[in-house]
């Protein structure tokens, strides 16, 4: 018998109140508005304002803190944000806690109309950010812009950042989500490594494949390997050097659903490349192994080179030799004729954190945000995890380790040649199923063709589908 689909809030009510968890990334990773819940945001509850509490929150009201315990650990939270917070508020009591698995975990708050104040949404498993602007559950973060900044009172929180990030974390015209991290993504290596075997960086493709080829003949390790239980590693790659053949306008349609984006020849090209190197260069069983296995490999010299972001250096700060000198390079030319320069790299503000709208106290955790926002902060984060913030000036005088002077090198080179993509963050249905094809393209198991077409008629579901708030790119 025949029935009518549920539209995405509808899907998203009945898996709320069915009391359902999220058993893989993105799947109903959105949160639902409870039933019969008009949508309204909670009035915020305020305290008296003073120089040391200009949003006024209250200081005998506790607010909860959540961060994803991934790469960058949890630490910079309960040894530098909040105890700088305390600092202004030493009677705030915050309640830290920390999970691997954002939506699992907050999903079913969120349904229940009791979420918590501050969330550090990042991950496999993190929600989507789209469906939380739809359904009206991220706090408006205005008042944050145009408060006075932490270090000084004279000067609004909005100067101290730089402007991508307010562009990034808009939805629907409102600031809304930090991104905090200034994250960079390349192929990673160890710089003794390459100097011990008088391997030099590609900056050709051709240059990439003769190296490639060196390592595998030499037998000591394989040349490449990715997440494979995580291919966004690995469709970053794709499309960054779909940007850097193309141009900017690639990655733009993407992002704005335009027929035919997936289909275009320079994405088809990367792809059809890249998948050369899956058939080729692989290291044997890349594609069951996840992030943290295919980087211990990489620390214990079974591979050489792996695509990555900055947080890289820090997650494996453990199983790294001391001497192994993490370094990163930009993606090699593809041809001459590549429409972006060699030196190109993804870079975008990055690692999100909102406020609950509807959670108990938002007002703190906004200033819970402008603590982070503050150049200690900001520096002492940098210094801790081995990865930039939008904070300007956080990093200066700072001594870096070898992979963070080599991402901040690599930033430095790369200028305004700066690729980046938001479909990932607007349309999570989306980001799973590019992920689930580049999976099977890398293992072979999908050709190029048939990669793009998945992906582009997933692309045209998503922008037919009336019940999904659209997003536009310019």
């Amino acid at each position: 018998m025949a029935h009518t689909p549920l539209t995405r809030r509808e899907l998203l009510r009945s898996a709320a109140l069915a009391g359902l968890l999220v058993p893989a990334a993105g799947a109903l990773s959105a949160c639902a508005t409870p039933a019969g819940d008009s949508g309204a945001s909670q009035a915020p509850t305020a305290g008296a304002k003073s120089a040391t509490n200009p949003l006024g929150i209250p200081e005998d009201k506790p607010f909860e803190v959540v961060i994803f315990d991934g790469g960058l650990g949890e630490a910079y939270a309960t040894d530098i944000h909040q105890p700088l917070f305390k600092t202004n508020h030493p009677n705030v009591e915050i309640k830290h806690s920390s999970t691997k698995e954002i939506a699992k975990t907050l999903q079913p708050r969120f349904a229940s109309g009791n979420p918590p104040e501050f969330v550090n949404n990042s991950g496999a498993n993190a929600m989507d950010l789209g469906a939380l602007a739809q359904d009206e559950q991220l706090y408006d973060l205005s008042a944050l812009l145009d408060a006075p900044s932490w270090d000084d009172p004279d000067v609004k929180v909005r100067d101290t950042i730089i402007p991508s990030a307010i562009e990034l974390g808009t939805y629907n015209g409102k600031f809304c989500v930090l991104p905090y991290c200034n994250t960079v993504w390349g192929i990673w290596y160890s710089k003794t490594l390459f100097e011990k075997e008088g391997w030099q960086v590609p900056k050709t493709w051709d240059e990439f494949i003769a190296l490639m080829d060196t390592i595998k003949k030499q037998g000591k390790m394989a040349p490449f390997t990715y997440a494979g239980k995580h291919p966004f590693y690995i469709y970053e790659t794709i499309l960054t050097m779909a940007a850097k053949i193309g141009g900017i306008d690639v990655l733009k349609n993407i992002d704005n659903l335009e027929p035919g984006a997936w289909t275009a020849e320079p994405v088809i090209t990367s792809a059809t490349a890249w998948a050369e190197v899956g058939a080729k260069y692989l290291m044997e069983g890349t594609t069951g192994l996840d992030h943290i296995q295919t980087q211990v490999a990489h620390n214990r010299g079974e591979v050489a080179m792996l695509p990555n972001g900055s947080w890289l250096e820090n997650e494996q700060k453990d199983t790294t030799p001391e001497d192994f000198n993490y370094a990163m390079f930009p993606l090699p030319d593809f041809t001459s004729s590549d429409a972006m320069p060699y030196g190109t790299v993804h870079s975008r503000p990055g690692e999100e954190y909102f406020v609950a709208a509807k959670s108990a106290n938002p007002l703190a955790g906004v200033e819970y945000m402008r603590a982070m926002l503050s150049v200690k902060a900001a520096g002492e984060f940098m210094k801790m995890v081995s990865t930039p913030t939008i904070v300007k000036g956080a990093g200066e005088g700072l001594e870096l380790t070898p992979g963070l002077a080599s991402v901040v090198e690599a930033l430095k080179n790369a200028g305004s040649n700066i690729t980046y993509f938001r479909f990932r963050q607007w349309y999570l249905p989306l980001h799973d199923e590019v992920a689930a094809a580049t999976g099977q393209l890398m293992s072979g198991r999908l050709t190029v063709d048939k990669w793009a077409e998945r992906i582009e008629k997933k692309a045209a579901e998503i922008k037919a589908d009336s019940s999904i708030q659209k997003f536009t790119r310019t």
